[in-house]
């Protein structure tokens, strides 16, 4: 009751604030509105999630439908001191459609001299509830993350954190969508990118407007995201000057992520997976109405609504195939399941920006097997951009925290101009934390932290 009484009152709060006007890039305007004293979670704060769809329709991608400041914070509580936003956005799904979506983009205090910088952070929400999405666990005063669940976004913010010590700004999108959909790939990918126009019409955030050098960044589900948005650039935005992407703990084929986690430790999270992509794919959904046995549609709805920490927990080591009334006698052969998959894979298309792709080998959750296919495929492109490192001290929890002073390097040097020959290299390591040139990233990452748990100013 607590908990829904935070909603609720969140909720009311939100409405009862008065607005100040702030313009968007293009000549239109919105009214910002002041932060809420109680953040509300996304299913009782529905008319800043989820506008009306004729105002979503009318809207083009990346356009900005509403506004509002937000106070963030480190463990619900500790406040970031920073200049932070919420921004409801229109964006479209894997069909085409036009969906809402919502970011949160933050500028770093101080001034700079010239261009500032842009980093798309994509956490890694993996969770089927609304309000496991960033925008909501980041605030002052959400309910904190060993109750919800939401465990990894809040660690993942210390990335952020680092980038705005950098100077650069950085918006964090909720790349699931409005129906938190875990895993769609293309639909990640869509609002990552819509999310950065977004944020580039957002005055108050000081940007380039397009512009603006945009890094991309993400690990594990906040991979799948940052991957898809990278093939899809220069189809769906190549308005956007993005000047590289990195990513690790990469989820290429979510076929290969069943085939490894069934009867394994991986099987609570990677069948929320396959629940989200049926959010975004009808026909999967209907194939799950129609072939998941009585166990399976019990899993299903149990698991609708939990965030990521409780998806991994609930059922490790399941038979995931078994929980099939399979017409083939095997659920990834079915034609309505091989189609999904194919077309949520990465490969369909050749990143046309640089990229940094880094795995574990072994990768008890997400196989490196794929990973190495998809550096093949793109580097079959004379083209291509790709540096590749396998770690073979790490594995999936602990590459993220090894390899992040790395990511945020290769970004500084995409950021500052320094240029990448076409080409691909993959190295091979004992462990990415060995790379003593990342020793001095680390330690600042380190000071940055400490500095804003004491509510220190972040920025430059």
């Amino acid at each position: 009751m607590l908990l829904v009484g935070a909603m609720v009152v969140g909720a009311q709060l939100v409405v009862a604030t008065p607005s100040v006007g702030a313009p968007t890039d293009g000549g239109t305007s919105v009214d910002v509105q002041p932060a809420p004293t109680v953040p509300a979670w996304p299913e009782a704060d529905r008319g800043f999630y989820e506008p009306p769809a004729d105002v979503v329709a009318a809207a083009v991608p990346g356009e900005i439908i509403a506004a509002r400041e937000v106070h963030l914070a480190n463990l619900s509580v500790l406040p970031v001191n920073v200049d932070a936003w919420q921004l409801s956005y229109r964006s479209d799904n894997s069909r085409d459609e036009p969906i809402p979506a919502v970011a949160t983009v933050i500028k770093p205090r101080g001034t700079i001299d010239g261009v500032r910088n842009l980093l798309s952070l994509q956490p890694a929400e993996d969770s089927l509830g609304k309000y496991c999405a960033a925008s909501y666990a980041l605030q002052q005063w959400s309910v904190p993350a060993p109750l919800t669940g939401q465990i990894v976004a809040p660690l993942q913010f210390l990335e952020a954190q680092a980038a705005l010590a950098q100077g650069w700004a950085v918006v964090m999108p909720d790349h699931q969508g409005p129906n938190a959909a875990y895993a769609a790939g293309p639909l990640a990918g869509r609002i990552t990118l819509d999310g950065i126009r977004a944020a580039e019409n957002f005055d108050p955030l000081g940007l380039s407007g397009r512009q603006t050098p945009v890094g991309l960044m993400g690990y594990s589900g906040g991979a799948i995201a940052t991957g898809h948005a990278a093939e899809l650039h220069a189809s769906y935005a190549p308005d956007l000057n993005i000047v590289g992407a990195a990513e690790g703990g990469i989820p290429a084929d979510l076929g290969a992520l069943v085939d490894l986690a069934d009867n394994n430790l991986g099987a609570g999270i990677v069948l929320g997976g396959v629940f989200g992509v049926s959010r975004d794919y009808p026909e999967l959904a209907e194939y799950l109405d129609t072939h998941l046995n009585p166990l399976g549609k019990q899993l299903l709805a149990a698991k609708s609504n939990l965030c990521v920490s409780y998806q991994s927990a609930l059922l490790p080591f399941a038979n995931l195939r078994g929980l099939f009334d399979s017409p083939s006698g095997d659920p990834l052969r079915d034609p309505v399941v091989e189609s999904v998959l194919d077309r949520t894979a990465m490969g369909h298309r050749v990143p046309d920006v640089p990229m940094f792709m880094y795995q574990a080998n072994p990768d008890w959750l997400v196989p490196v097997g794929p990973v190495d296919t998809l550096v093949d495929t793109y580097c079959q492109d004379p083209n291509a951009r790709v540096t590749y490192t396998r770690d073979h001290a790490s594995e999936h929890l602990s590459l993220e925290p090894v390899a992040a002073a790395s990511a945020l390097m290769w970004l500084r040097d995409r950021f500052a101009g320094v240029p990448t020959d076409a080409g691909c290299i993959t190295h091979d390591v004992g462990s990415m934390a060995l790379d003593q040139a990342t020793w001095p990233v680390w330690s600042s990452i380190v000071g940055d932290t400490i500095a804003s748990l004491l509510g220190q100013p972040i920025g430059t």
